[in-house]
């Protein structure tokens, strides 16, 4: 195996000159039933952000797990600097250059961010001062500002993602593989980590960027290899192409935009919420604070708001997974009847009409080891057609999965696999297709599209905006900031637990509402941009809460 090159050392030569960084030939992998990648070809030169994009399902994952020695090809080969290896375990991967950074953070939030970066890697530089003396330098050289001796609980989401990028520095990749890395970040935060990105590029690190947003793909990558059903179908130069044309390349169709001003908004209040507060645990301070929130039928309300500002708890109070400590959550049914709701159970709001799209599906909206026609069950276990009377109907479940798979494009061999063998993309869409389907008058949709690939996307936005047409209220969750202005009829800020501003979608910016977001001088910017005098009252006696 080839030994790594630290941070500080001269960068390697970018561009042409020199054996590609990474470069895989004829790889395939097949599962039971599956062929997940067919002779794909990637070749990725030293010292550029190459962008791998495609659909959920179109082989990516498995690709880069190949990669990554997660998993192992059945046919192919696989070269670092020139010098063909076969990977058998991660620990392969990273003794030759090669680091992972997944969507979904692995760190240990009761831990530091040194313990975190050094956890399994003891061997390197020990525990104590050497560690830390290289976490710094390693900081310092690429840009990845830390504090080692910091709790990673009171870090927020861009922070958190400098401390993965630290561990696979710390363990000597030079090439990284970056998953959605994104997905979570606000526009200024995005910045922030194409600019560390990059000045590592000019110390000769390589980064394969796996994204669903085709905008940022264009502005951070050198190059971009496009798979679809398993295999490459070309590459695309970012700087030439339009989103559109990658779209095209990765469905082989065009693609609708969320974006819609036709109002269906009526004047009949669905959900409200009076004076809603939520407690930490410990102590009296407040998570939701003041909380009041109206929608209407036929209207998409959006929360805007950085990860941790308490939109998770905001939506497990009205869902009834947390007991508001203050305030009421009221919802009206179909015939208009105000009913309040707040000391119901979460079983109890499903039934009086709440659809809820969780922010992870893998632990509130599935049972991935279960087949597909159980998870229809989940959560409407007492209603038709899963039920008849006390008893569970599982002939009308499963001819009711069936309809949903097909109405909503799940792509499946059947009903009876489970949940697991499923894309993220098809996951996705069977959740919604489940809500949608309960026929509620209220659906909290969390983050709906993240993760999903372009088609899941837009499919899962035209659902929505015909949901909405017929009547049905959304409070939609997401970080998606072209998502939220696309769809929502008003968007409201949260901001320390508390809801902070309004703004129009009409006129809005992404960056003003990440202004607001980050409460950077704007966290009380009204429709027009304006900051009103109450709203930085609450913003300066909330500065030291958190």
């Amino acid at each position: 195996m080839s030994s790594s090159t630290s941070a500080g050392a001269p960068a390697a030569t970018r561009g042409p000159d020199g054996p590609p960084a990474v470069e895989l030939a004829g790889i395939t992998k097949r599962f039971p039933g599956v062929v997940a990648n067919s002779d794909v070809h990637l070749s990725v030169r030293t010292g550029e952000v190459h962008a791998l994009c495609g659909e959920n399902g179109a082989g990516k994952s498995t690709l880069m797990k190949i990669l990554y020695g997660m998993q192992q090809p059945d046919e192919g080969t696989i070269s670092v600097a020139g010098e063909q290896h076969r990977f058998r375990t991660p620990a392969d991967a990273i003794r030759a250059g090669i680091g992972m950074v997944h969507q979904h953070f692995m760190l240990a939030d009761n831990l530091t961010v040194q313990e975190n970066v050094v956890l399994g890697a003891e061997s390197l530089h020990g525990i104590g001062g050497r560690a830390r003396r290289r976490i710094q330098e390693l900081a310092e050289a690429t840009g990845l500002a830390v504090d080692p001796s910091v709790l990673v609980e009171r870090l927020g989401v861009a922070d958190r993602q400098r401390v993965e990028i630290l561990k696979v520095l710390y363990r000597g990749a030079r090439v990284i593989i970056l998953d959605e890395p994104t997905a979570v970040l606000v526009p200024q935060e995005v910045e922030e980590l194409f600019t560390t990105l990059r000045g590592m590029q000019e110390r000769g690190f390589t980064f394969l960027f796996i994204s669903h947003k085709l905008d940022e793909v264009r502005a951070i990558a050198d190059s971009v290899t496009i798979i679809r059903r398993g295999t490459t179908v070309g590459t695309a130069d970012p700087k030439t192409v339009s989103s559109r044309q990658l779209a095209e390349m990765m469905v082989g169709s065009e693609l609708p935009s969320p974006e819609t001003r036709e109002s269906t908004v009526t004047d009949r209040t669905v959900l409200r919420l009076d004076d809603v507060a939520l407690y930490a645990e410990a102590g009296d301070r407040p998570v939701l604070d003041r909380i009041d929130l109206v929608v209407r039928a036929g209207e998409v309300v959006g929360i805007a708001g950085v990860e941790g500002n308490g939109q998770t708890e905001l939506v497990e109070t009205i869902m009834g997974m947390r007991r508001a400590g203050r305030g009421r959550v009221l919802l009206s049914g179909a015939d208009g009847t105000e009913r309040d709701v707040t000391k119901l159970g979460t079983l109890a709001r499903r039934e009086a009409g709440i659809g809820y799209v969780p922010e992870d599906r893998h632990r509130h909206g599935l049972l991935l080891s279960q087949p597909l026609w159980f998870n229809r069950i989940l959560g409407h276990q007492t209603r038709r057609p899963a039920s008849k009377g006390a008893w569970l109907d599982l002939d009308g479940a499963k001819a009711d999965t069936a309809r949903i798979v097909e109405e909503f494009d799940v792509r499946t061999p059947g009903i009876d696999v489970p949940a697991a063998a499923l894309s993220g993309g098809n996951q996705q869409k069977l959740v919604v297709g489940r809500e949608l389907s309960g026929k509620p008058v209220l659906l909290i949709a969390s983050h709906p599209t993240r993760g999903v690939d372009v088609g899941a996307q837009a499919l899962i936005w035209d659902e929505i905006k015909r949901a909405r047409a017929r009547g049905l209220a959304v409070l939609l969750i997401s970080a998606d900031l072209d998502e939220l202005i696309g769809l929502s009829d008003n968007i409201r800020v949260m901001f320390r637990g508390r809801l902070v501003a309004d703004a129009d979608p009409s006129t809005v910016t992404p960056e003003d509402l990440g202004s607001a977001m980050t409460g950077a001088g704007a966290a009380g910017a009204t429709a027009e941009g304006r900051t009103t005098p109450a709203d930085d009252e609450v913003a300066a006696g909330e500065e030291d809460e958190h």
